[in-house]
């Protein structure tokens, strides 16, 4: 069961970015924090579920300006411990409805975070959110999987996503709802642990009304951050949506 700090308090905290270790590596990061200093240029960020600031804290060692929003005080706490970690502006709450102070030219949401919004109504309200943080001229970047429905076995509703020593990992899937439910299996000295954290599986286009609902429009989607071409057989996305100027 979640606690003050929803699915993210000081249980997972405490194992986060080691259980994460792949998304640290550098052919994974650096071309993310890349591709956002790029897209930030010359103005602030605002990372969306910063997290331990896995990628908050490169990009404000390349000079951009970073302010993150999360609900986990716990999350924050590993943050701020870590080197460079005061530099990072933080505001605890709800990513979809808390607000930051300021304007931004880039806001980022990575690692599938926008799933962890449970509700279509939640989702649009991040968006919402977003570009009333934005300036004109500013974008919105979205880092999410597609829906692996084509995966899953006839008749069957889950799918693996991590097997390994000591490690089970699936998602199962709720086709009427679009609710998908992440169950995390770890065996250590003998013992399990088990922590199943729900998520709302979103589309492509889905985002892009979401998007339009918000009054931005969508310039561009790539395979991932190298900028591959997404084609129907990817099976993650990079969106970038823009607010207009004035």
């Amino acid at each position: 069961m979640p606690d003050e700090d929803g699915y993210f308090g000081e249980s997972v905290a405490a194992g986060y970015d080691e259980s994460s270790a792949e998304m640290f590596a550098a052919d994974v990061l650096e071309p993310a924090v890349e591709l956002l200093a790029e897209l930030a240029g010359s103005g602030r960020a605002l990372e969306l579920g910063v997290g331990t600031g896995r990628v908050a804290l490169p990009l404000a060692a390349r000079g951009v300006e970073v302010h993150g929003i999360d609900m986990s005080r716990a999350m924050m706490e590993r943050l701020r411990a870590k080197p460079g970690g005061d530099a990072i502006g933080v505001t605890i709450g709800d990513f979809a409805t808390a607000k930051a102070q300021g304007t931004f030219s880039l806001a980022y949401l990575v690692f599938n975070t926008i799933a962890n919004l449970t509700t279509q109504d939640a989702q649009v309200d991040c968006f919402r959110n977003v570009a009333e943080h934005l300036r004109p001229g500013g974008r919105f970047v979205v880092e999410v999987g597609v829906p692996d429905l084509r995966r899953l076995p006839p008749g069957q509703n889950a799918v693996p996503f991590r097997v390994s020593e000591g490690r089970l990992g699936f998602d199962e899937y709720d086709v009427a709802t679009q609710s998908m439910t992440s169950h995390h299996v770890r065996i250590e000295d003998g013992r399990a642990e088990y922590l199943a954290v729900p998520f709302r599986y979103v589309w492509p286009s889905e985002l892009d009304l979401m998007a339009r609902l918000a009054g931005m429009r969508l310039v561009d989607r790539w395979d991932g951050w190298t900028r591959e071409p997404f084609t129907s057989e990817s099976r993650q996305h990079v969106s970038v949506w823009e607010k207009p100027a004035d």
